[in-house]
């Protein structure tokens, strides 16, 4: 086989050692990075995929008792959806000090609305609004949502369901990832894969534990205090699941993907890069390496043309599209080296966010 051609077997370089050593080392970079990428990708859909799913559940008989507390800080633009979305007078809103229209537009879509208490010092905003929507309920179960998802008809049977299957009395539900912009469709889907790479649900439910949607059974949620024990914390999802633990309650974690739907933004990465560090540091350091490996692609590219290799460049131009698709879907599988390139430097900076230890303000409050 003429070494010019620039294509060799797999076959000839591990046996023949003299046409190995000869081989342009820009293609072995090459190689090597789209071998690399492959087992991230590989890696990362397992994890996701070990989420156990929760079936759609027809609901023939009475309606479940549970009760939905949506902590609501200008929202006005999602909130009527979420609501819409639940059963008719089974959810209350809780206005965490919103500026624009958030509490009339859900009143407008039948959710009850009341104001979260005073923050006193030291106390988030999320915890407490979610401490005083729980405090006014007494339904069997109670489920906490963010004000940016929205559900199927079926999805409190089918939760609760789940929830009673396995025998657990917290439960977080990770919802189908939906990108509403142009630039979530770019960024977050390469976020969302970095993210399954660097936690696996299997090994701990309790670090995969997210508060974007969670059911829990209200016993036991008040006896180990709820939200109101965790009115100081950042990451109160996480202190949720730990506290539950403490008193030796049983956690899970499940994914709902055609039951729930939750918006994914690009303006959440620094917010969740915070996240990510209070869980594991490894977890933070594997995301990193693995959009650096993934950011080293761009040159190793170039590196192929420069020296020659057209086609070997146009192979490994295309490879992010190829191993990310699960992620991006066909369609939009062309968007995943915008993707790359765009989301390292965001991620490089909230890692400096969180290594210099600055604070992070959300939703116009620093915390």
């Amino acid at each position: 086989m003429l070494l010019s051609s620039k294509v060799l077997s797999l076959r000839d370089l591990l046996t023949n050692p003299a046409v190995a050593a000869k081989l342009d080392p820009s293609l072995w970079a090459a190689a090597s990075i789209a071998i690399l990428l492959l087992v991230i990708a590989i890696f990362a859909r397992r994890h996701q995929l070990s989420l156990p799913e929760i079936q759609p559940r027809t609901g023939s008989g009475p309606p479940p008792d549970c009760m939905v507390v949506i902590p609501a800080r200008n929202e006005e633009r999602t909130i009527g959806r979420a609501v819409q979305s639940l059963p008719r007078d089974s959810v209350i809103v809780v206005d965490d000090g919103s500026t624009d229209g958030t509490a009339n537009v859900a009143e407008l879509a039948g959710a009850g609305v009341v104001k979260a208490p005073k923050l006193l010092r030291g106390m988030l905003g999320k915890a407490n609004a979610c401490a005083e929507g729980a405090r006014l309920l007494t339904s069997r179960w109670i489920l906490f949502a963010d004000a940016d998802t929205w559900y199927e008809p079926d999805f409190l049977e089918s939760a609760i369901a789940a929830a009673e299957a396995a025998k657990v009395d917290f439960l977080s539900i990770y919802l189908r990832p939906a990108y509403e912009t142009f630039g979530a469709r770019i960024l977050a889907p390469y976020a969302v894969a970095l993210y399954y790479f660097g936690l696996n649900p299997r090994a701990s439910a309790a670090n995969a534990f997210n508060g974007q949607c969670v059911l829990v059974k209200r016993e036991p949620y008040e006896f180990v205090g709820g939200h109101s024990a965790i009115r100081q914390y950042f990451d109160d999802d996480l202190k949720l699941a730990a506290l539950a633990l403490r008193h030796r309650m049983k956690i899970g974690v499940a994914r709902a993907y055609r039951l729930g739907h939750g918006a994914i933004t690009p303006e959440s990465f620094t917010r969740g890069a915070h996240r990510v560090s209070l869980i594991s540091a490894w977890a933070g350091v594997r995301i990193l390496l693995a959009a650096l490996l993934f950011f080293l692609w761009a040159p190793a590219v170039a590196w192929l043309l420069l020296h020659g290799n057209r086609y070997a460049a146009a192979a490994l131009f295309v490879w992010p599209m190829i191993v990310l698709s699960p992620w991006y879907g066909a369609a939009l599988a062309v968007l995943a080296p915008l993707g790359i390139l765009a989301l390292t430097p965001k991620l490089l900076a909230a890692a400096l966010h969180v290594l210099t230890g600055r604070r992070l303000e959300w939703k116009g409050r620093m915390i």
